[in-house]
């Protein structure tokens, strides 16, 4: 287990509210590289694993574009773009809303559903594999310091 100084190569830090800072991002990029390789043989990015895993969740329910960026986890992505990539792939449709001509909705397709459980099941595995190294009082202590730094 290496510490995050000798990760970064960083001797100390000003104090430790600024490595902890340092701590998370570093280890949330690891997290996101880690996941991000693990969906490599699937054929997606994490961004379009985010709105496939959504989609899913709603089971018949569709969703529109906005309601797939107000949910996802990396605000800053373009949910159209993703949407449209998606689509290209056969993994979603696009559908004119009956009630509102100027609403699209949007729906996982049967191929989206196969595959979105199959990579799901790849960072499942992850999963495991990375947080079975904390027990899981210490997860739930994680997720409880991460609830309350975030306010």
């Amino acid at each position: 287990m290496s510490t995050i100084e000798e990760a970064i190569q960083q001797r100390n830090f000003k104090t430790p509210d600024h490595r902890a800072q340092v701590n998370i991002i570093y280890t949330a990029a690891w997290l996101n590289q880690e996941t991000a390789s693990a969906l490599k043989p699937y054929g997606l990015s994490l961004q379009q694993f985010n709105v496939l895993r959504i989609l899913r969740g709603r089971g018949e329910e569709p969703s529109t574009v906005k309601l797939l960026t107000e949910r996802m986890i990396d605000k800053m992505s373009n949910a159209s773009r993703l949407v449209d990539k998606l689509k290209q792939k056969g993994l979603v449709e696009r559908r004119e809303c009956s009630t509102d001509r100027r609403r699209v909705d949007i729906l996982i397709t049967p191929k989206g559903l196969d595959l979105i459980q199959e990579a799901s099941d790849a960072v499942e595995r992850l999963r495991r594999n990375s947080f079975s190294r904390l027990t899981d009082a210490e997860n739930e202590e994680l997720s409880r310091l991460l609830d309350k730094l975030r306010g």
